[in-house]
């Protein structure tokens, strides 16, 4: 199972998870994705705002429905972590077990599962716990760490690796891969930032787009 979490928000975790599946699926792998809570605001009129849903995006590239990759009761209607959105609305608090516990995967199998984290590494994703608490939870096979390529991003991919890397129970050698999103080799800052983290921290790093057939081998073992 590949647990895919991010730096922070908006670094194009469900993108990156999207084109992982889609190219698992044409080597011919069973895959499934998981959301295990989403959140997201809604228009006056109850329409959504911003697009289309995680759920949706990872459904179509699973070939699985929104609300298999997601419970409908775990999708908030409010822009914030999701606890944090249960709570606003009113709704029933969750913990980290629950959310784990209603991850159903498909009764005939799958070659890679792949669950998707909602904002970074230390975000509440229960009442309970965040990122951090799910990877203990769910003792994933490798872990996706998802960050920006520009200013800014050695910090949080360190700050964001210590904090996975000092969990209980993955510091016995569950590997990370560090994915520079919207990577482009012509910008400076891009080149220089993926010198530093690859030199001076030793992460192995997968640079997108243009290295989505390198993140697919880390994760089938080639």
């Amino acid at each position: 199972m590949v647990l895919v979490c991010g730096t922070g928000t908006e670094v194009g975790k469900t993108w990156v998870a999207a084109r992982l599946l889609a190219d698992l699926r044409q080597r011919g792998l069973r895959v499934a994705a998981r959301k295990p809570a989403q959140s997201f605001d809604i228009g006056q009129h109850g329409d959504r705002l911003g697009g289309a849903t995680d759920a949706e995006v990872l459904g179509s590239a699973s070939g699985e429905h929104p609300d298999q990759v997601c419970h409908p009761s775990r999708s908030y209607r409010r822009a914030m972590a999701p606890p944090i959105a249960a709570d606003a609305l009113g709704l029933a608090s969750f913990t980290v077990a629950d959310l784990v516990g209603e991850l159903n995967w498909p009764a005939d199998g799958i070659d890679v599962g792949l669950v998707e984290t909602a904002g970074g590494v230390r975000s509440p994703q229960a009442d309970d716990g965040d990122a951090c608490d799910m990877a203990l939870a769910l003792a994933p096979d490798l872990i996706i760490l998802v960050s920006d390529a520009g200013l800014g991003t050695i910090n949080s991919i360190r700050l964001s690796m210590d904090a996975l890397i000092r969990t209980p129970g993955t510091e016995a050698g569950v590997p990370v891969v560090v994915v520079l999103n919207r990577y482009d080799g012509n910008h400076e800052i891009h080149r220089r930032n993926h010198a530093w983290l690859d030199r001076r921290d030793g992460y192995r790093i997968v640079t997108l787009p243009g290295d989505e057939s390198a993140l697919a081998d880390l994760v089938t073992g080639r």
